[in-house]
């Protein structure tokens, strides 16, 4: 217990989330957090914490809820099996740019070495896969830790940071006086870089003898909230703007200046043509990596590149580069808006034009399909029935698979924004349910929508427990086609159709569901979607609608390669 001035470890955390702005939390009990909830439970502190079915999905939840609030998420769980649990979240959060906490209490430190039940070296553990990573092994370090691991991840490329706080060290004194925290690291990116005028200079030069340019945003500019320079500058230049999958968002899709998402995920053969005409590639935010390029051949190489992105080693990792623009992606897009509207005699890109030619050939092939009154359902007819049933500020959480390339081909964005989560860094299943989760609760005006696969649904079904518990009115859909559908799109194009275990036996989706106490849906009729989808929206909780799907390899998919 605290004496005078000093509180105990477990409360000095406490206070130090409270101080960091931290709102909500997501986590799971185990006997090495005793004291940390014991801290929870007796102080007055604003934190509302969410009890979890697994750890993976606490810091999958801490993830989505970040990418809507523009605010860290924090997450933790126990030493041992807890550690190793959540580790896959904050994989994903720190190679997607989003800044998570993971704190993972552990065994006392005056055990160490003596074997322990759950003793693990966490930071070893830990230290290769975040931006940041420290044990609190002293006491008095505590609040300088928390500061430090604020900073780390909200400043520079924003990421996940650790923290492993033993359990001698909850019950240790900490100096009252020490608890604050800087302000500023409340919210991501924070203490955004400008770019250097002379690289802007550059990359206005280049744009003036360009006559064919096209940006390509990845993550960047939605992180960055860099929409309103983005869009000045398109606008200047009538410049096309295409989008990867994680830069959906960037620019509202009923832009006439936006061509949509390109690449071997998403793109189609309309959009892909945008790219592989220019004469001037600007890459914002983005990596250029293996889906956004197709493999690096669209853009062909030798094709001229300006890059901007918060992270050096991005840059001139994929494409040699004229123009390197290391700054903030709305910092960097501003000072270029205000150079070219300061010049006024660039050329116009053809942008417009172009554009609606990409949305025009995509919706020759699309609209057929989602008119389709085949069985089992295409999933271009649960696309067409969402677009005209939600609302323009729904948030859409898509697991890889079977949504993923459907929603970041055909769903139009109507407005600028996060309204769209998927887990482009490593694709793990399972991440869509819990992602939703924290952005509903982050988010918790918008409808917000989990679409997964059925392969997907056995990876986080133990949390619909957690959904109806805190009754969040997340609307899961499942694309049942009992299948892992990826991998055997991939073996029948690549590989002879040689299908070897990816299939699986069917679950009733909608009877799980309700066992858990969701209201459910089974559609196999595609004149059934529309009226499921609006009883479960007007349902008002949680609830599952289990769609009866093609599957990928006998599909339509806009996806040109399944190995990228």
């Amino acid at each position: 217990m605290p004496h005078g001035n000093q509180l105990t470890g477990a409360e000095a955390m406490v206070r130090m989330l409270q101080a960091c702005g931290v709102r909500h939390l997501f986590g799971l009990c185990g006997d090495t957090t005793l004291p940390l909830y014991d801290a929870l439970a007796r102080l007055d502190h604003g934190i509302t914490h969410f009890l979890t079915r697994d750890e993976r999905h606490a810091a999958y939840m801490a993830d989505g809820y970040a990418r809507v609030t523009g605010r860290p998420g924090v997450c933790e769980g126990p030493s041992g099996g807890g550690a190793t649990y959540i580790l896959p979240g904050l994989v994903e959060a720190n190679e997607s740019s989003v800044p998570v906490l993971a704190i993972t209490t552990d065994v006392a430190t005056t055990s160490a070495g003596r074997y322990p039940l759950t003793e693990l070296d966490q930071t070893a553990l830990f230290r290769p896969l975040t931006k940041w990573n420290a044990a609190l092994d002293t006491p008095a370090r505590l609040p300088a830790a928390m500061r430090q691991a604020f900073r780390a991840m909200t400043t520079g490329r924003p990421g996940a940071v650790h923290l492993s706080l033993p359990f001698d060290t909850q019950k240790a004194p900490v100096d009252a006086a020490e608890i604050w925290a800087e302000p500023r690291h409340r919210s991501f990116p924070a203490e955004p870089a400008g770019p250097d005028p002379d690289a802007i200079a550059a990359a206005v030069d280049l744009l003036s003898r360009a006559k064919r340019a096209v940006a390509i945003c990845g993550g960047g500019p939605v992180i960055a909230g860099a929409f309103e320079p983005l869009a000045r500058l398109a606008r200047a230049l009538d410049l096309p703007v295409a989008t990867t999958v994680s830069g959906q968002g960037a620019i509202a899709e009923t832009d006439p200046l936006a061509v949509g998402v390109v690449g071997s995920n998403g793109g189609v053969p309309a959009t892909r043509a945008v790219v592989d005409a220019a004469d001037l590639v600007l890459f914002v935010g983005c990596r250029a990596g293996s889906v956004t390029t197709e493999r690096w051949r669209s853009p062909a190489p030798g094709v001229p590149v300006i890059h901007i992105d918060s992270d050096p080693m991005v840059i001139g990792a994929s494409y040699r580069t004229e123009v390197a623009i290391r700054a903030d992606a709305r910092l960097a897009l501003q000072a270029l808006a205000d150079a070219a509207e300061a010049r006024g005699d660039l050329p116009a890109q053809g942008g417009a034009a172009r554009a609606a030619a990409a949305w025009q050939g995509k919706l020759a092939a699309f609209a057929p399909l989602a008119g389709s009154t085949e069985r089992p359902i295409r999933p271009e007819a649960v696309i067409a029935e969402l677009q005209d049933t939600l609302d323009d500020d729904a948030v859409i959480v898509a697991d890889p698979g079977t949504p993923c390339p459907y929603f970041s081909a055909h769903y139009r964005w109507p407005r600028a924004g996060r309204q769209f989560i998927t887990n482009r860094a490593h694709g793990a299943l399972g991440y869509a349910l819990a992602a939703a989760m924290g952005a509903q609760v982050g988010r918790p005006g918008a409808r917000v929508i989990a679409a997964m696969g059925d392969g997907s649904f056995n990876f986080c079904c133990g949390e619909f427990e957690t959904l109806v518990r805190y009754d969040l009115p997340v609307v899961s859909l499942v694309f049942s086609n009992a299948t892992f559908g990826w991998i055997k799109a991939g073996q029948d194009a690549g590989f002879g159709q040689r299908f070897y275990n990816v299939d699986f036996g069917r679950t009733d989706h909608a009877a799980v569901a309700r066992a858990f106490g969701l209201k459910a849906w089974t559609v196999e009729d595609p004149a059934d979607l529309r009226r499921s989808i609006r009883e479960a929206l007007d349902h008002g909780g949680p609830a599952l609608i289990d769609v009866i799907a093609q599957p990928l390899h006998e599909a339509a998919a806009p996806v040109s390669e399944w190995v990228a």
